[in-house]
């Protein structure tokens, strides 16, 4: 859907809800669902620009799924690449989506100045964006051998998913640290929420940037001798890497890297768990392409979803708007309602768009009803673990002290990468 009819859809709906109020108002009835609908007006830009940067993103990462479904050869000649894809998308969207929510925040706090010095506020976050992009490159490529000798799958060489992961990681992390650059600098111009589209069109541009950069990666692969003597040098750079950002000089860096990277190994955790259960399954998804399809901008729906909820704690926990306490009070289950309206619009669009793209494509599937049961019914699971980790990662991470921007988006996402592959083997289960 183009942005100006989407926008009159969300106006239409916004006046509904206004007339419904009136009429709630005048009755005196439902007082829960009149603070729910008040809470929707109150943010009715941030429902505006967040359905359309959902919307953009779920359309853009239907692209990814397009091309996942077009791999299918590959992902059979060279066992292992399913187990990494999508540990490798969570992983530029959980770096560049904190990234976004940190320059979000800078920009709420006046520490985004518009300097694009080194050791600048922007510069700083962006050089420990880069190191824990070329360090978390290895990682993976570890984590998914690792995973195939323990689980028994059989894949490609460590070298050669190093190679594939590192080629992969420089070429969409270029492409994504371009869009958040470009993304803060339109939110900055515009007076828009960062909060409220940075996740979605990040968390989309992970997805659409790293599948073709994994595919770039594998064309590295062929002679064994090149294939070790350029991983292990990469993998000798990760380490450099880590060091230089555990041990900068740079305040910014240093925290940024030392919080970061224990998040972003169970990011890695995760998004090897979600491989995992995607190559058990490998079979089926490969003869109902479809539901290949499906599987990126359902997960990215959930991450992105995920996200907003927790950029938006975060940003109340710094501004002192929200008290992080142990049972969610009534202004995070207000926000929480926000993620159910969200996930609602959201779910239904990847499955009526994954069904629309399949049949244009002429991919096999279980047909659009039961294709957007599938995605609903995954989708009803999801939300609920959305809220829960969103909160208790921004809060948590709060009364510790620690950033709930470094923390909380690349945890949520990072979770939501293996919980939404279940969920949504789930749905398929209950569904077809």
């Amino acid at each position: 859907m183009s942005p100006r009819p989407l926008s009159r859809a969300v106006a239409a709906f916004l006046a509904g809800v206004r007339a419904l109020v009136e009429v709630l108002r005048r009755r005196a009835r439902f007082p829960v669902l009149t603070e729910v609908l008040q809470h929707w007006l109150h943010e009715q830009r941030t429902i505006r620009q967040g359905v359309l940067a959902l919307s953009i993103g779920i359309g853009i990462t239907l692209m990814a799924g397009i091309v996942l479904g077009a791999m299918d050869q590959l992902l059979e000649e060279l066992p292992g690449l399913l187990v990494l894809a999508p540990a490798a998308i969570g992983m530029r969207g959980a770096i560049f989506g904190a990234l976004g929510a940190r320059l979000g925040t800078g920009m709420l706090t006046g520490q985004l100045d518009g300097s694009v010095a080194r050791r600048s506020f922007l510069g700083q976050n962006v050089e420990a964006a880069v190191v824990l992009s070329i360090v978390t490159g290895v990682v993976l490529a570890g984590a998914a051998r690792l995973m195939g000798l323990v689980v028994g799958f059989e894949t490609i060489s460590f070298t050669d998913l190093v190679l594939v992961s590192m080629v992969g990681a420089v070429l969409s992390s270029l492409a994504t640290l371009g869009v958040v650059l470009a993304l803060t600098r339109f939110a900055e111009r515009q007076s828009w929420d960062m909060d409220a589209i940075g996740t979605p069109i990040v968390s989309a541009a992970a997805d659409i940037t790293t599948l073709p950069a994994l595919i770039v990666g594998t064309l590295t692969l062929g002679n064994d001798t090149v294939s070790g003597v350029l991983g292990w040098s990469l993998v000798v750079l990760a380490l450099a890497a880590a060091v230089l950002g555990l041990r900068s000089s740079a305040d910014t860096v240093r925290r940024v890297t030392r919080e970061s990277l224990p998040i972003l190994m169970y990011t890695a955790a995760m998004g090897i768990l979600a491989g995992s259960v995607l190559e058990a399954r490998k079979e089926t998804l490969i003869t109902s392409v479809a539901l290949l399809v499906a599987v990126p901008p359902f997960i990215a729906s959930s991450g992105a979803i995920g996200g907003i909820l927790s950029a938006r704690l975060s940003s109340q926990l710094h501004l002192g708007l929200l008290d992080p306490t142990a049972i969610p009070k009534r202004p995070a289950w207000l926000e929480g309602t926000l993620t159910v309206l969200f996930a609602t619009v959201g779910y239904l669009a990847v499955g009526l768009l994954t069904a629309a793209a399949a049949g244009l494509l002429g991919y096999g599937g279980p047909g659009v009803v039961r294709l957007i049961g599938v995605t609903v019914t995954a989708g009803l699971l999801a939300v609920l673990m959305i809220f829960a980790v969103g909160y208790y990662a921004a809060t948590a991470s709060f009364r510790f002290g620690l950033d709930p921007d470094n923390v909380g988006i690349p945890l949520v996402t990072s979770t939501m990468d293996f919980v939404g592959i279940l969920c949504l083997t789930v749905g398929i289960v209950v569904i077809l």
